[in-house]
C-alpha cells in the first residue's frame, strides 16, 4: 500500500541576469526531473499579472523608480509563494522559481540599489533548498528593452527612458558579476555544470 503522506517539497531558485536564458533553463531542468518521475512545476515571473498590466498604461505617464519596481516584485513574489510555490512544496512537489531572489537583487544592484535594501524588501521569502544560476548566453552584452522576456528586461524598458536611465551593458555586467559572487560565497560554482548535475 502507498504511503500517503506526501513527500516533502523541493524548492529549487533558478536565478539569472536574462530572462530568456531563466526559461530555456528552468524548463530544461523541469523536463530532465519529470523524466525521472518527480511531480514538478515552474513559478514563473509575474504569475501575479501585476508587470502586464503596467504594460497596458501608458508609459509617458508612468513614474516608476527602481525602489518601486523592486517592491512590485515583491508583491508579485508574495503571490506566487502563497498560490504557486507553498501549495505545490506541501504537496511533495518540486518547484523551480525560474526566477527567485537573487534576480531581484542583481538587478537591484545594477540601478544602483543597496543589496541590502533589496534584501529586506524580499525577508519574507523562504531560502531555497538549492540555489543555481541560468547558463548566461551573451554576458558581456546588454539588456534589451524587451519588457515580456522577464524582470531585467521589464525594468530597463521602464526605466531607460527616465533620469537617470539604465546603463544597459554596464547594467548587466554589474547584475551578472554580483549573481557569479554571490553562487561562489553560496559555494555552488556558477555555470553548466552545477545546473545540469540536478
Amino acid at each position: 500500500m502507498a504511503d500517503p503522506t506526501p513527500r516533502p517539497g523541493r524548492l529549487i531558485a533558478l536565478d539569472g541576469s536574462r530572462g530568456r536564458d531563466v526559461v530555456a533553463d528552468a524548463e530544461a531542468l523541469a523536463a530532465r526531473l519529470r523524466a525521472r518521475g518527480r511531480d514538478c512545476g515552474i513559478s514563473r515571473w509575474d504569475a501575479s499579472g501585476v508587470f502586464g498590466d503596467l504594460l497596458l498604461a501608458d508609459r509617458d505617464e508612468l513614474d516608476i523608480g527602481p525602489r518601486t519596481l523592486t517592491l512590485l516584485y515583491a508583491a508579485d513574489l508574495m503571490f506566487r509563494l502563497k498560490w504557486e510555490i507553498r501549495p505545490a512544496l506541501a504537496e511533495g512537489k518540486v518547484v523551480i522559481a525560474a526566477p527567485y531572489l537573487n534576480t531581484a537583487v542583481a538587478v537591484g544592484v545594477a540601478v544602483g540599489l543597496p543589496d541590502t535594501w533589496v534584501r529586506e524588501v524580499l525577508r519574507f521569502a523562504e531560502a531555497p533548498e538549492i540555489g543555481v544560476l541560468a547558463r548566461e548566453r551573451k554576458p558581456h552584452k546588454g539588456w534589451r528593452a524587451h519588457p515580456a522576456r522577464g524582470y531585467a528586461e521589464f525594468c530597463v524598458a521602464l526605466l531607460d527612458a527616465a533620469p537617470p536611465g539604465l546603463a544597459r551593458r554596464k547594467g548587466r555586467r554589474r547584475a551578472v558579476a554580483w549573481l557569479r559572487a554571490e553562487a561562489e560565497s553560496a559555494g555552488a560554482p556558477p555555470g553548466r555544470k552545477t545546473l545540469e548535475s540536478l
